[in-house]
């Protein structure tokens, strides 16, 4: 097993220390491996893809506005 070395913030090593019960390289093990699979996951779906970056980012701008559309309509609904 590969050793990695890990810095992090005092505050929260200082809350990692009061719960001591917890293995937390195993916990950080875990969380690494859960990302590892999101992301390969990610990447298996756009390898597949034949959207464009420039289609991605018409579809996002897309989404976005009809996302704030429709938060508008609702908060119009709960105003009358």
């Amino acid at each position: 097993m590969a050793n990695v070395t890990l810095f992090i913030p005092d505050d929260l090593k200082k809350r990692m220390d009061q719960h001591k019960d917890i293995r937390w390289s195993s916990a950080i093990r875990t969380v690494i491996g859960e990302k590892l699979e999101a992301l390969e996951r990610t990447e298996a779906l756009a390898s597949g893809s034949r959207l464009t970056e420039e289609d991605v980012k018409i579809l996002v701008k897309k989404v976005d506005a009809s996302a704030r559309k429709h938060a508008k309509a609702l908060l119009n609904e709960d105003r009358n």
